[in-house]
């Protein structure tokens, strides 16, 4: 007999050998007291079976339990590896298109100056046959080079918002600071195609992510001066039940009941009654998705309205607030003042060397005397030999050899030249806060590739507000 089946065996014959002698003694009650010992012994052993068979089942389970957090934490330790090879994979996405957007840039960059230098000196040959046929080509250069530009800024903008790189800082905000960055951006385009853009509610304050709200009105006001062929393009901001109400308006070919539900979505392209024009189809439908994207990390509401043949307005609602005043004066006149560079001398500072020549030219061909060099370094010793020498405007690339950046550049220059020199950083990293480090250190940023009439309005607008 095993050991622990010799304990209840033993009881048993203990018990068999009690009842016996009760039954055997001249008692009254020794049957009924012989009953109760039965029935006690009884219900013990189902108790203890019971009790053995609940520490039985009670061991299974902590087993069971030990196997399943060992389990659960092998997956857990998987999950965390993948999550952090996925993290690392979308780090790695996100810089990949930054760089490869910057080289992809610089030769685009280059390439409208030099359509552009090559227009104006065409223009001054005198062979007036072929100015025509040179002028359509340099235009459609410039096109290409646009449409380009677009399709960096709708994928790099996709990218940088799947993969949770933007973060929202919300901040009292004026209009008139939004305007006129927006200003300096399309007025130009607009005026290429013969089309009015007006801004009101200037005076209006936002509480909101500013950089966002740019974003937002940028790729609005981009498809409103693209998809319209007459009239104009109006942005402004009013109130609305303490709100602010920021809307774009254009007269352009309008959206159909039908695909209103569908602008908003990837890769989707409204189309009119009539087919598309090649010009309508830039891009890859993208840029209202990008929209829809940032107003969402905003919590902001995004609504549209739209007539075929009559226009589009999109409204974006904002909480309102009171922003303090703008240091400096805010050009938000119509008209941007078209400033003579002739005896103007500007500082380039740009290490792409063909950049740096289409430049110059361009830069020349408006009648600037201009300084150009290729290292930070070599423009700061120029610099301090020449202190009595300050430019009229200094133009820098962001990115620099030696690790240097625009900004220091922009410092140390300013340090030996004085701190209003006026300046523009260039930049083909487009994923960067730039315009925050812009409004921190008193300059402005153009990115690549540049069209010519927007460098032409920047510079007009940096000597203008300089000689006011």
């Amino acid at each position: 007999m095993s050991r622990a089946g010799a304990g209840p065996a033993w009881a048993a014959i203990t018990l068999l050998a009690c009842i016996g002698l009760l039954v055997a003694q001249a008692w009254p009650l020794r049957l009924a007291l012989a009953a109760l010992i039965v029935l006690a012994a009884t219900v013990m052993a189902v108790t203890v079976r019971r009790q053995a068979e609940a520490l039985a089942q009670a061991l299974t389970l902590k087993r069971c339990t030990e196997d399943l957090a060992g389990q659960l934490s092998l997956e857990k330790a998987a999950a965390d590896q993948a999550r952090r090879v996925a993290e690392a994979a979308n780090r790695a996405k996100t810089q990949f298109f930054s760089a490869a957007s910057h080289d992809l840039r610089q030769p685009l960059h280059a390439l409208g100056l030099f359509a552009e230098t090559l227009r104006r000196k065409q223009g001054r040959t005198g062979a007036a046959a072929d100015d025509d046929e040179v002028a359509q080509l340099v235009h459609d250069i410039v096109e290409s080079v646009g449409a380009l530009e677009g399709l960096f800024d709708e994928l790099l903008d996709l990218t940088h918002i799947d993969s949770g790189g933007v973060d929202v800082r919300p901040r009292a905000c004026a209009m008139a600071e939004i305007y006129m960055r927006l200003r300096l951006h399309f007025e130009p385009v607009a005026f290429d195609k013969g089309l009015t853009l007006d801004f009101f509610g200037g005076h209006h304050a936002v509480q909101a992510d500013p950089v966002l709200v740019e974003r937002i009105l940028r790729n609005l006001v981009s498809n409103a001066i693209r998809y319209t062929e007459d009239g104009g393009v109006i942005v402004g901001c009013r109130s609305r039940g303490g709100q602010r109400l920021v809307q774009v308006w254009d007269s352009g070919i309008g959206i159909s009941a039908e695909a209103l539900p569908r602008i908003f979505d990837e890769f989707y392209q409204v189309g009119g009654r009539r087919p598309l024009e090649p010009h309508h189809r830039k891009g890859m439908g993208l840029g209202l998705a990008i929209v829809k994207r940032l107003a969402g990390l905003m919590d902001a509401p995004l609504t549209v309205c739209s007539k075929v043949e009559r226009g589009s307005v999109f409204s974006l609602t904002l909480p309102a607030a009171v922003a303090e005043p703008m240091p400096g004066a805010v050009v938000l006149a119509h008209e941007l003042p078209q400033v003579t560079l002739h005896g103007r001398r500007v500082v380039v500072v740009e290490d792409d060397a063909a950049v740096l020549t289409s430049l110059r030219g361009l830069l020349e061909s408006w009648g600037a005397q201009v300084v150009a060099f290729d290292r930070a370094q070599t423009a700061c010793s120029w610099a301090q030999q020449h202190p009595g020498s300050a430019p009229d405007l200094l133009i820098v690339d962001h990115g620099l050899p030696e690790g240097c950046t625009g900004t220091e550049v922009i410092v140390a220059l300013r340090a030996v030249w004085g701190p209003g020199l006026p300046a523009v950083m260039v930049t083909g990293h487009t994923l960067h806060d730039h315009e925050t480090e812009a409004a921190a250190g008193n300059y402005h940023v153009l990115f690549k590739p540049l069209a010519p009439n927007r460098l032409r309005a920047m510079v007009s607008f940096k000597l203008g507000s300089r000689a006011a």
